[in-house]
This record gives C-alpha cells, structure tokens and sequence, in this order.
C-alpha cells in the first residue's frame, strides 16, 4: 500500500474528498504536494502524471495514474473494500452513486464556479485545467443562488435520514461535507440557523476523524 502515492494540494476540496476517502478507509497511502500557488500543477513532471493539469492523482505501484476523483474512489474501494463507501448491495450502491451525484452536480460545482468566476486571482482560468477561459460575473452570481438552494435542498433530505445517502456514512457525504465547507470558506456561506437537519448532519459528519484530512 505504501507503494501508492496521491498527488494532492492541501487547499484543493477535489483533493480533500479524496483524502478523506482514504482516512475512512484507514489505508496508509504517500502523499505528495502540488504547489498550486507556483502553478506546479502545469509543470512538465506533473503533466506526465496527469496532462489535464489537475488534482489529485493516484500513481500506482506499476506507474499508472488515476485522476478524477470517482475513478480514484472506485479503485480503492475495488481494492479495499471495507469499510464499504460506495454502497455493497446493488441498491446502496444506486443509492451512494445517486446522491453523490446530486451532492457534486448541485452544490460541489456551483461553489467551484462562483469561485473560479470572481476570485480576481483566477481571471483567465475560470476553469480548472490545461485551458484558459475568462470569468463569466453573471455565472458567479447564478452559483451563488444554486448553492443556496442545494443548502435548503440537503436540509431537507436530511430531514428523512442520518446521511445525505440513507443510513450509513459514504462517498456522499463527502462530496457534500466538502461543498458546504467550500461554500462557508470561499463564499461566505454558511448553514443558515434555521437549518437544523443540516446543522446536525454537519455536527455529525465533523466529529469524524477523516474530517480533518
């Protein structure tokens, strides 16, 4: 397992997601640092590994690189498979697929565009990735109402059950625990008062130890 080796960035929540897959998973994996800030991320050593520029990626024992958060969840889950993050039955695993989904489309996405299209320090990289696009203001300003309503959205989805999936912590309640995060530091929103299924989901899911990966 020491083998293995993640190439992550300590502020990146893509990279976050995985780190906290694998603190669930308790797997002692190297990780290596990309410095974002030097723009190491387009460096010919890092292309090699990942040509999209991008974080994270997980470089196995004989060479081969995975990038794209899913793809790197699905082989370690493949390879360790407990605790069990991406569901065991058919149904869970529909289940985890369906809400992470919802989770990454619905809130992780629109707080990386509101970021990526205002933050003065990324104009010209709007994307993330080896182009460059100019911001969009407006699309800003249309993430930002998207997220508040992925807030209310996941509050009451909570209402029904203990984790954005159904009974049992997974690969969901990443991607949401990473997207509320995100949108409290980066946007200045956080979980409203009267949000109490959120807020308790949220007590919840940070007493965890992985929260802190």
């Amino acid at each position: 397992m020491s083998a293995l080796k993640l190439y992550h960035a300590s502020g990146s929540p893509n990279a976050r997601r995985v780190r906290i897959f694998i603190a669930e998973k308790n797997l002692d994996i190297e990780l290596v640092a990309v410095d974002l800030g030097t723009q190491q991320q387009f460096s010919d050593s890092y292309r090699a590994i990942n040509p999209r520029s991008m974080v994270p990626a997980l470089v196995l024992e004989d060479g081969t690189a995975i990038s794209e958060v899913p793809a790197i969840w699905r082989y370690l889950e493949e390879r360790y498979p407990a605790p069990a993050l991406l569901g065991t039955t058919p149904e869970e695993k529909a289940l985890v697929a369906m809400w992470e989904r919802r989770a990454e489309l619905d809130g992780f996405i629109p707080v990386m565009e509101a970021v990526r299209n205002s933050v003065p320090g990324l104009k010209g990289r709007a994307l993330a990735g080896p182009h460059a696009y100019e911001q969009i203001p407006a699309l800003a300003e249309r993430s930002k109402a998207r997220v508040a309503h992925f807030f209310a959205d996941l509050d009451l989805r909570l209402a029904d059950v203990v984790f954005v999936a159904g009974a049992s912590f997974s690969a969901a309640d990443i991607t949401a625990l990473a997207a509320v995060d995100f949108a409290t530091r980066a946007l200045n929103h956080a979980i409203g008062h009267s949000q109490h299924n959120l807020l308790r989901w949220y007590d919840a899911v940070c007493a965890r130890p992985s929260a802190t990966a």
